[in-house]
């Protein structure tokens, strides 16, 4: 099974919308597959290998070639800035990266402490802004910083702004609109390029119809 192709995925919702887009491309995934607690998953019918990893880890996977492609958000590929080729939107799992605080809050010290866990990106940001500030990386639970006196702002990804409503805090800028992509492993595109050549431009057509 030399042209045995490994997808890097990562579970949850973009999991979920990626397996309804290749089900609709035609390829024929197993009916509990969505179910499945397993982390390496074969479909042999398919000469298909799935790799199911957290959100970052998607891009160190591929860069790495244990995954010859990726479905990534936009977000994880701009914090991480991985070598790998981006080569399609599949517009899923739409959302956005904002920052948010507590409105009316005064910045406590001379640059405001910003949390996080996309670093790489805020600082960027404030940078283009010409802003400067604190970045304090977090992995989880970025709402709550601002509460507990942490942090003067978050940056984080936004879907439908409930969670930052729940917790009091308003959106105050948007950085950039998020989608996931295929990515691919620069060497696998080399030696597999007609086999991902082809799923590339089936779930092409699939997009392109929604």
């Amino acid at each position: 099974m030399g042209d045995l192709l490994t997808i890097a995925m990562p579970k949850g919702r973009i999991f979920e919308e990626a397996a309804e887009l290749l089900r609709k491309a035609g390829y024929q995934l197993p009916p509990e597959f969505e179910d499945s607690r397993k982390l390496i998953i074969d479909v042999p019918e398919e000469k298909i290998r799935f790799i199911l990893a957290k959100p970052m880890d998607v891009t160190t996977y591929v860069e790495h070639g244990v995954a010859d492609l990726g479905i990534a958000g936009k977000d994880v590929m701009l914090e991480e800035e991985r070598d790998v080729y981006e080569v399609l939107d599949l517009k899923i799992s739409h959302c956005y990266l904002a920052v948010a605080g507590i409105p009316g809050a005064k910045v406590q010290g001379v640059a405001p402490k910003v949390a996080t866990k996309y670093p790489n990106v805020a600082s960027s940001y404030f940078r283009e802004q010409g802003e400067q500030v604190e970045i304090i990386k977090l992995n989880g639970s970025i709402e709550l910083a601002p509460l507990i006196g942490l942090a003067d702002r978050i940056v984080d990804i936004v879907s439908t702004g409930r969670t930052l409503k729940e917790n009091g805090l308003v959106e105050l800028e948007r950085i950039t609109d998020i989608t996931s992509r295929i990515i691919v492993n620069p060497v696998s595109y080399r030696l597999k390029d007609q086999r991902i050549d082809d799923l590339v431009e089936r779930l092409s057509n699939v997009v392109d119809g929604l």
